[in-house]
């Protein structure tokens, strides 16, 4: 193997970038986007980069995933071959629990340069294309619906028509009032769905989800805390509405389980809830053999990670209801990449260049750095 095919180092950045509003969750509310950036460089001087965006009721904060990072992951890699992913990946897990998110910002950053190596876009390395666009998808969720309101007409004319409200934060007369107005105003020309984000106790949820029963909504997606599954299996099983499952479903094994107890009808793929691309691949391999739907999701992200997940869902063989990656276009006040991540239209183009195929602006990077490891 060349030595210029080795890696010689890597920096660890955490940053934190405005949006243009609060938005809330039943889990939460959220007023900034903190992410942990990777930079690995080859001893050839090529640059790879990764994301680790974590949610800390969801699934971990900023600053373990940082740690995992500069303290275990890149001394682990340190003058071996870009090429020994997989290995890289084995060895992660052996090394560090939890920390999903550092191991998809590793494994980006490593299929990044190998990308740039061969000459070919990450989904190549994965199998190969797909689709070149996806729908996408915007999430109502600012406690003030008439800003919304007004944010999704504007959306509307933007070519969007996926809208997803985010339900739970307040009441449940609220969360109605926003998806009538919404039906009302554009019939069938909108795809709606909702989304709890775990925010209902489940033995008050039932009657509450019936009542979205005529809206025709294309999901509703976890209702309720993530381990009571027989409480989402329960809600499959008796709504007509298609139940998605979250943080339910964040690996492999817990995509196994979900399959043998049916606890949704869809399940939302993330590579920072599975731990890399490679892994979403196997969480959707799942599904597709259970007959389950799968979905872009995201988390709270830069356009470094919604990059890599729309590489992932380009090398998805089947996806079903669009994605989420509206962040970097319609939330942060600033991306960091050096061009707007590709939206137009209402359909996200993944970029073809070698890699990821984007590159980041270095001045918005350090002008968002907080800490830097």
């Amino acid at each position: 193997m060349s030595s210029s095919h080795l890696i010689r180092s890597g920096g660890v950045r955490v940053v934190e970038v405005p949006v243009t509003e609060i938005h809330s969750h039943g889990s939460g509310d959220i007023s900034s986007v903190k992410s942990v950036v990777l930079e690995l460089t080859t001893e050839s001087g090529l640059t790879g980069w990764g994301e680790a965006s974590p949610w800390p009721v969801f699934t971990g904060t900023p600053e373990s995933n940082a740690s995992a990072l500069a303290d275990y992951f890149i001394p682990m890699i340190i003058g071996r071959s870009v090429f020994d992913v997989e290995v890289f990946m084995a060895e992660a897990e052996k090394h560090v629990v939890h920390c999903s998110e550092a191991k998809a910002a590793l494994e980006t950053a490593l299929l990044d340069i190998i990308g740039k190596v061969s000459g070919v876009p990450i989904y190549d390395l994965l199998g190969g294309c797909h689709r070149d666009r996806m729908p996408l998808s915007f999430s109502i969720a600012n406690p003030d619906f008439d800003t919304d309101f007004t944010k999704a007409e504007r959306l509307f004319e933007d070519g969007l028509r996926i809208f997803k409200l985010k339900t739970g934060f307040k009441d449940h007369a609220f969360d109605l009032m926003r998806v009538e107005k919404l039906r009302d105003k554009y019939g069938d020309q909108l795809d709606l769905r909702i989304d709890y984000n775990q925010g209902l106790k489940a033995h008050e949820a039932l009657p509450k989800l019936r009542d979205f029963e005529n809206f025709r909504l294309s999901f509703i997606e976890q209702p309720v805390r993530k381990a009571n599954l027989e409480a989402m299996a329960h809600f499959t099983h008796t709504l007509t509405t298609p139940i998605m499952a979250d943080e339910s479903v964040f690996n492999p094994r817990e995509a196994l389980i979900g399959a043998q107890m049916r606890v949704a009808d869809i399940f939302s793929l993330k590579i920072m809830k599975s731990g890399g691309l490679r892994r979403a691949l196997e969480v959707a391999a799942i599904a597709k053999a259970a007959g389950i739907g799968v979905y872009g999701g995201c988390m709270f992200e830069t356009g470094i990670a919604h990059t890599a997940g729309a590489h992932l869902m380009a090398a998805l063989p089947e996806l079903d209801l669009g994605c989420e990656f509206y962040m970097s276009t319609y939330y942060l006040t600033e991306d960091i990449l050096s061009e707007p991540f590709p939206v137009k239209d209402g359909f996200v183009r993944v970029p073809s260049g070698p890699g990821l195929g984007v590159d980041v602006d270095r001045k918005r990077l350090e002008k968002y750095t907080i800490h830097q490891l």
